[in-house]
């Protein structure tokens, strides 16, 4: 068994709250809503009160019955329980969509707190962690924790109405009350036991289910290469395992809930039969009356459910607490970016400087070690090297995605940690190599850099680049949907508009990871027409894969491991850089029309 429950590990980021933390937690998510929780106590107060009125109003019509006949007393009584359990149903309606209400109003605060919570997060936290996985929390977690939240209420009218009935039951017979006390602190003390138990194999469940969710968002992203390489049969298998986790842990806990009710029933009916007993020779012995021993029987009955409902719901209860722990961990994890200031950020000039920098992804392997590197306002500059040289980390670190552990990186002679970070990324412009879409259509994707912008300036970064003719071959222009993550469109076209969204951002610095998608020659022309407009007059930082890339910048910047070897322009390198030679005759040279193979060799 331990083996089909392996791999659902805590991830780094989780913390184990007490139940004091979690519930100190759940407090301030009330906070804001004080006015509306009082509504709903008040409410409760009345349901619960009104809920121990009838057993009193027909206890008191037995007495009177026993003692005389009135045709006039009994239609008053009926009436009155009639009047109490219409109040009753009234109050209960109320009670459950105030709280509905207040329930829902958290659910969202929460999940929304937990959404900008990851969206401030460096990206770093998002190449360790599962899409699905961070989905669950945002989404299951927090439905499973309105649940809670839901039931908390119903407790709370549960606990007063228990309340009630106890100060009634003390007024009547103080004997049969104790013996109903100790049954139910021996009910309680028994299902707090299943307390921590509870709690850790609730958390086993939420992580069954993120995996779950994680497996699935993974295989839908990925369908088309799992076809391609004829693997449903593998991930089949992959979602069967997956699903069997959740169900083994779910049945587990359950059985769990399942087998607590019963025990408490049987608690329950040994009490029952106690009470009757003793409460039926106080009857004999004339101390009690025949409406006090009803109305005892009835209380205790009405005693028991709210009872039992409490001691079951703190075994419940923990599925809640560990879906909200789940969700309070996502919140408080904090980005490793660390701005030491938060200074305003009008224009640049696009000046980049590393000095001695150093950046690991993690503790095991240094990816910078001590660069220094100036890339001067408007110049372009390509970064070449083989896989793992540091490329893509020097274009992250000036993006401000990763968090370096040594050195200075200053833009413009200031350090770039002083910047406010959402005025400095305004003015740093990506091109991925991979371009993403959203769903929508191409003017809602470029309009996405700037939402403030016009449709006319959208509509002119567009046309600005490659002459506005990519636009004419799409079936609607700017109107044409690009379908989910950009699938309508052509790898070509994608970077098209990602090429257009960059050039309505206007931003100072521009870094550009060329892409290496097959596209045929008319979109390749016009890729690069679009990549010559955004470059001019900017600062660019590009990673290299084209060959007219090379040949155009004004600095080629040789990495290996983290360190520069070589720098200078592309003739410069070819006559007298070794190591820029040795990556031409691998990466670039096959790009000439009049390239050979033997030439590589040659």
């Amino acid at each position: 068994m331990a083996h089909i429950l392996a791999g659902l590990n805590p991830e780094a980021y989780d913390r184990i709250y007490t139940d004091r933390q979690l519930l100190q937690r759940i407090g301030k998510c009330f906070r804001p809503h004080l006015l509306s929780m009082a509504a709903v106590v008040a409410i409760i107060i009345v349901n619960a009160s009104l809920g121990v009125l009838s057993p009193l109003l027909i206890a008191n019509g037995i007495d009177r019955v026993v003692k005389s006949h009135s045709a006039a007393e009994e239609g008053l009584l009926i009436g009155a329980i009639l009047a109490a359990g219409l109040g009753l149903w009234v109050c209960g309606y109320i009670q459950k969509r105030l709280g509905a209400k207040l329930v829902g109003d958290i659910v969202q605060e929460i999940r929304l707190e937990a959404f900008q919570a990851v969206m401030s997060l460096d990206m770093s936290f998002f190449d360790e962690r599962s899409t699905g996985a961070v989905v669950s929390r945002i989404t299951s977690d927090t439905t499973a924790f309105g649940s809670n939240m839901t039931m908390v209420l119903n407790v709370l009218s549960q606990f007063l109405l228990l309340l009630i009935l106890l100060i009634v039951l003390l007024c009547m017979n103080v004997g049969l009350t104790l013996i109903t006390l100790v049954l139910a602190l021996l009910i309680v003390g028994i299902t707090l036991a299943f307390r921590r138990f509870a709690r850790q194999l609730a958390r086993t469940q939420q992580r069954s289910l993120a995996h779950l969710n994680a497996v699935i968002e993974e295989t839908i992203s990925g369908i088309a290469v799992a076809k391609n390489f004829r693997q449903e049969k593998n991930i089949y298998e992959d979602m069967l395992c997956s699903n069997q986790q959740w169900f083994i842990v779910t049945l587990r806990m359950n059985a769990i809930y399942t087998g607590i009710f019963p025990f408490l029933m049987t608690c329950t009916g040994l009490g029952t039969v106690a009470i009757v007993f003793f409460g039926g020779h106080a009857l004999y012995l004339g101390s009690l009356s025949a409406g006090q021993w009803f109305l005892f029987l009835e209380g205790v009955q009405l005693f028991w459910n709210p009872l039992t409902s409490i001691a079951s719901f703190w075994s419940q209860f923990q599925q809640g607490l560990a879906a909200g722990e789940r969700v309070f961990s996502l919140i408080d994890t904090r980005s490793h970016l660390h701005q030491t200031e938060c200074q305003p950020l009008m224009a640049l000039r696009g000046q980049i400087e590393f000095k001695d920098v150093i950046f690991q992804y993690n503790e095991r392997e240094t990816v910078l070690k001590k660069l220094s590197l100036t890339i001067n306002a408007g110049e372009t500059a390509a970064l070449v090297g083989h896989t793992g040289a540091g490329k893509s980390s020097i274009t992250r670190l000036i993006a401000r995605l990763y968090e370096f552990q040594g050195g200075q990186i200053l833009i413009d002679g200031r350090d770039i940690r002083s910047f406010d970070l959402e005025a400095y990324r305004r003015h740093v412009g990506i091109v991925p190599q991979m371009p993403f879409l959203f769903s929508g259509t191409v003017g809602e994707n470029i309009h996405y850099a700037r939402p403030d912008a016009r449709y006319e300036e959208v509509l002119a970064a567009a046309r600005s680049i490659a002459g506005g003719d990519w636009l004419r071959q799409l079936s609607q222009g700017l109107n044409t949907p690009v379908g989910e993550r950009g699938k309508n469109l052509s790898a070509g076209q994608r970077q098209l508009v990602v090429l257009a969204r960059v050039m309505l951002q206007n931003p100072s610095i521009v870094i550009l990871d060329e892409a290496t998608a097959s596209i045929d020659p008319l979109t390749e022309a016009q890729i690069q027409q679009g990549l010559d407009t955004i470059l001019v007059g900017r600062t660019a930082i590009v990673i290299a894969h084209r060959l007219p890339t090379v040949y155009k910048a004004d600095r080629i910047i040789v990495l290996e491991k983290g360190q520069i070897l070589e720098q200078g322009t592309h003739e410069t390198l070819l006559q007298s850089g070794k190591h820029y030679k040795e990556l031409y005759r691998l990466y670039f040279q096959h790009q000439l029309p009049e390239f050979e193979v033997s030439d590589v060799h040659g």
